[in-house]
């Protein structure tokens, strides 16, 4: 039996006049990063996998770098779809997650459906995981479509979990059935005085 983590990617630093998807780590989310290369080291990995998204390719360059295996990026990992939204404050950020979630087959948020996002997201670990059936591997993503893609391989709820992931946070599953082994739902939290 092999396992494969998904990885929430570490704390970005946040620019309200830039896209998410371009946000890349900070100075936090570094050090969070290497604290996550460390609980990492245990699970014997073979090889990081990332998203396209710089926060998620620092975030899996840095962990990859401190276990000394192999990084590599790859196309379908990424956030849902949601470059027209703009940056939304908490509450209303949540709220539209929220929508996402229940809602999963309508546009209710940005230029992707929830149902859309699934297909785009498990079709890329299925990929990944037929690619590489006997190693190890870790997979640096994003709290919406890991939440979502959990939700629907097991009984969790997706805005629930989606709330209590951290930057970063990962969850441990067993292959090939995608069983959830364990839960780490915030790395490196208290890493710097007084982080949130």
């Amino acid at each position: 039996m092999q396992t494969l983590i998904l990885v929430k990617h570490a704390l970005p630093e946040i620019d309200p006049a830039v896209p998410a998807r371009e946000w890349h780590l900070s100075v936090e989310g570094c050090v969070r990063s290497r604290i996550l290369g460390e609980e990492l080291d245990r699970y014997d990995l073979d090889l990081v996998i990332s998203s396209i998204e710089p926060k998620a390719i620092e975030t899996a360059e840095i962990a990859a770098g401190l276990l000394k295996i192999p990084m590599k990026v790859v196309e379908g990992l990424h956030e849902h779809e949601r470059v027209s939204v703009g940056f939304l404050e908490k509450e209303r950020f949540e709220q539209s997650i929220r929508r996402f979630y229940e809602q999963p087959a309508d546009l209710v948020f940005g230029e992707e459906t929830a149902d859309g996002a699934y297909v785009r997201f498990s079709k890329a670990v299925s990929g990944l995981t037929t690619l590489h059936p006997r190693e190890n591997i870790a997979i640096v993503t994003h709290g919406t479509v890991l939440s979502l893609f959990l939700s629907r391989n097991s009984v969790m709820e997706p805005f629930a979990l989606w709330k209590e992931l951290g930057l970063p946070s990962c969850v441990v599953m067993s292959r090939p059935g995608f069983d959830v082994v364990e839960i780490n739902p915030d790395i490196g939290d208290g890493a710097f005085p007084g982080s949130a």
